[in-house]
């Protein structure tokens, strides 16, 4: 009884301790399949009648249900209506090197009347194929650095973007930003975050090394917003210490937190894991996020409802 039980229980352990070394790191973003496998475990424990094993499964299951079902949850205190400012939306999408069906995204576009578009991986062509699609219809304006390969990034949004740069994180992505100011409020930093992703042992400190250099809210100054490929899940513990100096998961806050944005990869029989998020600033509220599956791309389209304060 003791194997059955004891992997479940170390799972938790390791979980809430924040102790990602190594392979952990991958491991740990499918801490919400452990959780609803153990209680497996747990129903076995109690069935054979073995009390010790029943309480330390039993444990495993609450630890770990602490950890996972919050983001299941609407969080009241978070989510926000369009009474209380201006309601703006926005999008996250990685194009996968530029190999997302941009016609899907565009539909998508439109239908989900996004104001502000992050996107990672992109490309020239993409950009191209963008414009030719006719994206400046609908988000004219933008702050665009496309590269061949992964780390192109850029933002689009419905005004302008000013105060625009682009920087590098140390595992190589860029990292678009601007300033957009929506009719009716004040001045909001949107960046699209993708920070290297885990997929090696020697990626690990460059991973780590760019969820830490993420930028933070600064409360003397413009609301901000990070949306983009975070390759990190609220399971990893360097993203919950990011979350931690101001930011809010719209996700988290709408009860969305489990729904996944990537996998399969490749054809890998991978379960989704959620990758993509937009985080806002604690003075920006949240009404609704939802996940869109864009064909191409391994990862999906995250929109997020949010309202920001009014000027």
């Amino acid at each position: 009884m003791w194997p059955v039980v004891l992997p479940g229980l170390l799972w938790a352990v390791l979980r809430l301790a924040g102790w990602e070394y190594g392979p952990l790191v991958q491991l740990l973003a499918f801490t919400p399949y452990v959780a609803a496998w153990t209680v497996v475990p747990l129903a076995v424990a109690v069935w054979s009648r073995r009390w010790w094993a029943s309480g330390a499964a039993l444990l495993a299951v609450v630890s770990l249900a602490v950890a996972v079902l919050p983001r299941a949850v609407p969080d009241g205190g978070r989510t926000a209506t369009a009474a209380d400012g201006v309601t703006v939306r926005v999008a996250t999408a990685n194009l996968l090197a530029g190999a997302a069906d941009l016609t899907v995204l565009m539909e998508l576009l439109r239908r989900e009347r996004v104001d502000v578009l992050a996107m990672q991986e992109f490309t020239p062509a993409a950009e191209a194929e963008l414009d030719r699609l006719g994206v400046g219809d609908l988000l004219p304006y933008r702050r665009a650095d496309p590269e061949v390969g992964t780390t192109g990034s850029a933002v689009y949004a419905r005004w302008p973007v000013t105060d625009d740069g682009v920087r590098r994180n140390v595992g190589g992505f860029a990292q678009s930003y601007g300033t957009v100011r929506p009719p009716g409020s004040g001045p909001v930093l949107v960046e699209s975050a993708h920070p290297m992703a885990p997929f090696a042992l020697h990626t690990l400190p460059s991973w780590r090394a760019d969820l830490a250099g993420q930028p933070r809210p600064d409360p003397q100054g413009p609301p901000r917003i990070l949306a983009g490929d975070f390759n990190a899940t609220l399971d990893h513990a360097a993203l919950r210490r990011l979350i931690a100096t101001g930011y809010v998961d719209a996700a988290d806050a709408t009860g969305n937190g489990l729904v996944g944005t990537w996998g399969p990869y490749s054809g890998s029989p991978i379960p989704p894991v959620t990758l993509d998020r937009v985080l806002v600033d604690g003075r920006i509220g949240v009404r609704s996020v939802t996940v869109h599956r864009v064909p191409g791309s391994d990862h999906r389209m995250v929109v997020a409802g949010l309202v920001l304060p009014a000027a």
